[in-house]
C-alpha cells in the first residue's frame, strides 16, 4: 500500500464522516443535532458569572437527559440503550461544544453512574440507575484525594464496618485525606461514590467503593459531611468542581458497592477475587470507559479548532506576488501549511484509533457477565490514546490560535475557551505521564499474566531475574529486523518514502529497539546493586518515551488498517494523509532515528522534502478535510469561520 496515488479533487464530506465516525456516524450526528439547538451555550460560558454558567450547564445536563443520549450506554431494563460503545461515542461528541457540559455529564452518567452499573449490583441497579439516567439523581464520583491522585491504592480515606449497627463508618483521618477536585460536588451532587480503605475487624481489605449521601432530598448537607467549593480554575467554569470530607459518618451495609466484593449476614468480608491486588486492579478497570471517553471529546475539541483555523487560512489574505495585485490566502504559505496539515492528518489517524477502541470496549463488555473480564490490553490502549490525544488537543488549539492571529485572541472566535477547558485534559482521568508509565509496564511484563498486577517495583525485581538482553534481544529485535528487511529500504535509499509498510516497519523498529533497551537498562541497574525504586525512578524518561513510541505505532497501525473500510473514492485521499502523519512523525524524532542508524543525513532530508510536498498536495483540499469533521456552523460559533 503506497500513497502513491492522486487524491480526489473534490472529496465528499459526507462519504469522510461515514469514515471517521464508523460506526457510530448516526450516533454523533445526533448528538451534534441536539448540540445545535442549544449552541447559545458558547455564547452564555462568555457572558455569565460561574454561579450563573453552572445553573446553564446543570439546565443543558438535563435537556440532554431527556433526549435519550446520555443513558445509551446502561441497560434497557433501567432507561437505557444497552450500547456502551454508542455512549462513549456520544460522550465524545459533546466535546464539539461547550466542555462544562461534556465533563459534567460524563461525571454524571460516565463515572458516577458507570460506578454503579459496573461495581455495584443488581439491588444498586435497581433503586439507582433509573434515576441517574434521568437526571432525577445527580452524584459524583469522589476518589481523588488531596494527597493522593495517581496512586489510589493509597488513598487514606477508611470505611469501617460496625458489627453492631451492621453500618460503615466514613471517615476522613486527615486533611490530605479530603476528597478533593470532584466534579459535581460543590454545588449539584447529592450522592457521592467514595473510594476508601475497607476495614473490617482491624483488618484492612484494601480499597472499595461506598455510596455516601452528602445532600439530602431538600439539598441541605447531610451530618457529618463538610463540602467545599475548589473555587476559580483556569477553565470549565461551569462544573462544581468541590472538596468533600467525612466525619463519623454512617451508612448502611448495602451502600458498599459488591460486584467483587461484599459483607455477609455474619459480618464477615467475602470476595469473589482472593488475590487483593487483582481485586485492586480489577475495581479500577472500570474507569477505561472514562479515559476513552476523555481522549475522545478532546480530540472532539481539536476538530473545532482545526476547523476554524482551517477556514480561516482560506479566507485570510496577505501579500502576494509583487507582479499582481491580488493577496494570497494564509494556505498559499508552505510554513502555514505545515502548521495545519500535519496536525490534520494526525486527528484522522487518532480517529481511526479511538474508533477501534469504542469497538474494542463495546465487544468486550456484557451487561450480564457477573465475573471480570481480563481487558488489560484494552486498558493499555486505553490510557495510551487517552495521553496521545489530549497532547495532541493542547497542541492543536495553541497552533490553530497562532495561526489565526490576533483573531484567534477574540473570545468570540472560540479558541479562549478552548484552550482553558481542555488544558486539564493532559491530567485528569489519569496524569498523562503516569499513564504512559502504566501502558510501559504492561509492555514490560507482558511475559507473565499476573505481572501487570505488580508495583513497578516488583517489575524491576522480575526483570532482574532474566537474562533481559538475551531474552528480548534476541526472541523480539532480530526477528523483527529480519521481517522487515525487505519493508524497509536501505539507509541511503531515498526511494519509496510513501510506503505505508515503510512507515509501520519504522514505527515497529523504534519501538521494539527502546523496548529491548529499556529492559537491558533496568537489569544493568539491578546488577550493579541499585535499590529497584531508585533504578525505576531514574529511568522514567526512557519508560515513557518507550510507552510513546508504542502507542504512536498502534495509532498508526490502525489508521493503516482503517482505509481499506473507507469507500474507494476517498482511499487515495486517506492514504495521502497516511503518509503525512507517518512522515511527520518521524521528522519530529529524525534525531534518534538518525542516532541509531535508522536514517542516513540523506533520507533524513528526504522526508522533510516529502512531508513538505505532502503539505502542499493536500494544502487545497484541507477544507474539505476538516468539513469531513462534520461540525455544524452552529457549534462553530466563530465569525471568522462562519462569516465569510
Amino acid at each position: 500500500m503506497t500513497a502513491e496515488a492522486a487524491p480526489p479533487t473534490n472529496p465528499s464530506p459526507h462519504l469522510l464522516l461515514a469514515y471517521l465516525d464508523a460506526p457510530y456516524a448516526d450516533v454523533t450526528a445526533g448528538v451534534h443535532e441536539q448540540l445545535a439547538k442549544r449552541a447559545e451555550i458558547l455564547d452564555q460560558q462568555i457572558e455569565q458569572s460561574d454561579a450563573e454558567f453552572r445553573e446553564t450547564v446543570l439546565e443543558a445536563l438535563l435537556e440532554l437527559a431527556r433526549t435519550g443520549h446520555s443513558g445509551i450506554g446502561f441497560p434497557q431494563e433501567f432507561g437505557g440503550g444497552g450500547d456502551i460503545g454508542a455512549s462513549i461515542a456520544s460522550v465524545q461528541a459533546l466535546g464539539s461544544s461547550d466542555l462544562s457540559l461534556m465533563v459534567k455529564a460524563g461525571v454524571q452518567f460516565g463515572l458516577f453512574g458507570g460506578a454503579i452499573l459496573h461495581l455495584g449490583s443488581e439491588r444498586h441497579h435497581a433503586r439507582y440507575l433509573r434515576d441517574v439516567i434521568t437526571g432525577k439523581l445527580l452524584g459524583c464520583f469522589a476518589m481523588t484525594e488531596t494527597g493522593h491522585g495517581s496512586n489510589v491504592q493509597a488513598v487514606q480515606t477508611q470505611a469501617t464496618y460496625d458489627r453492631a449497627t451492621r453500618e460503615f463508618v466514613v471517615h476522613t483521618p486527615t486533611a490530605s485525606a479530603r476528597k478533593d477536585y470532584i466534579g459535581n460536588a460543590a454545588a449539584h451532587g447529592r450522592l457521592a461514590v467514595v473510594f476508601a480503605q475497607l476495614v473490617v475487624d482491624d483488618q484492612r481489605h484494601g480499597v472499595h467503593a461506598f455510596l455516601v449521601p452528602i445532600r439530602d432530598d431538600a439539598h441541605r448537607t447531610m451530618p457529618g459531611v463538610t463540602i467545599e467549593d475548589c473555587g476559580p480554575k483556569l477553565g470549565l467554569k461551569g462544573v462544581d468542581n468541590g472538596r468533600l470530607s467525612f466525619d463519623g459518618v454512617r451508612v448502611e451495609r448495602d451502600a458498599l458497592l459488591n460486584r467483587y466484593a461484599d459483607i455477609d449476614d455474619e459480618g464477615c468480608y467475602t470476595s469473589s477475587i482472593e488475590d487483593a491486588g487483582r481485586r485492586f486492579f480489577t475495581t479500577l478497570g472500570t474507569l477505561v470507559q472514562g479515559r476513552i471517553s476523555v481522549g475522545g471529546a478532546a480530540l472532539s475539541a481539536s476538530k473545532v479548532a482545526l476547523t476554524i483555523a482551517t477556514r480561516y487560512a482560506h479566507r485570510r489574505r496577505q501579500f502576494g506576488p509583487p507582479s499582481s495585485q491580488l493577496e494570497a490566502t494564509l494556505m498559499t504559505y508552505r510554513v502555514h501549511q505545515r502548521r495545519l496539515l500535519p496536525l490534520i492528518a494526525r486527528a484522522y489517524a487518532l480517529s481511526a484509533s479511538q474508533q477501534d477502541l469504542i469497538v474494542q470496549l463495546h465487544e468486550s463488555f456484557s451487561f450480564d457477565s457477573r465475573e471480570p473480564q481480563d481487558r488489560r490490553q484494552l486498558e493499555s490502549r486505553a490510557a495510551g490514546q487517552k495521553a496521545l490525544a489530549t497532547w495532541h488537543t493542547t497542541e492543536a488549539i495553541q497552533t490553530c490560535r497562532e495561526a489565526c492571529g490576533g483573531a484567534g485572541y477574540l473570545a468570540e472566535n472560540r479558541f479562549a475557551a478552548l484552550k482553558a477547558d481542555t488544558d486539564v485534559f493532559t491530567t485528569f482521568e489519569g496524569d498523562n505521564t503516569v499513564l504512559m508509565q502504566l501502558v510501559a509496564k504492561g509492555l514490560l511484563t507482558q511475559f507473565k499474566e499476573d505481572f501487570n498486577d505488580l508495583a513497578p517495583i516488583d517489575v524491576v525485581r522480575f526483570l532482574a531475574t532474566m537474562a533481559v538482553g538475551t531474552v528480548v534481544e534476541k526472541t523480539a529485535l532480530r526477528p523483527l529486523v529480519e521481517r522487515l528487511r525487505d519493508a524497509v529500504p536501505s539507509k541511503g535509499d531515498d526511494a519509496g518514502l510513501l510506503n505505508l509498510r515503510y512507515h509501520v516497519g519504522m514505527f515497529r523498529w523504534r519501538e521494539e529497539h527502546l523496548r529491548a533497551n529499556l529492559a537491558r537498562r533496568l537489569k544493568r541497574g539491578i546488577d550493579e546493586g541499585s535499590d529497584p525504586f531508585t533504578v525505576f525512578a531514574g529511568l522514567q524518561d526512557h519508560v515513557v518515551t518507550m510507552a510513546k513510541a508504542h502507542v504512536e505505532r498502534t495509532v498508526l497501525e490502525s489508521f493503516v488498517a482503517s482505509i481499506g473500510r473507507a469507500d474507494e473514492s476517498i482511499q487515495p485521499l486517506l492514504e495521502k494523509l497516511a503518509a503525512l502523519h507517518a512522515l511527520s512523525t518521524i521528522e519530529v524524532d529524525r534525531a534518534w532515528f538518525l542516532e541509531h542508524g535508522r536514517l542516513s543525513a540523506a533520507r533524513s532530508k528526504a522526508i522533510t522534502s516529502m512531508v513538505g510536498r505532502l503539505c502542499g498536495e493536500l494544502a487545497p483540499l484541507s477544507e474539505q478535510l476538516t468539513d469531513g469533521f462534520a461540525i455544524p456552523d452552529e457549534l462553530l460559533r466563530a465569525p471568522i469561520a462562519v462569516n465569510a
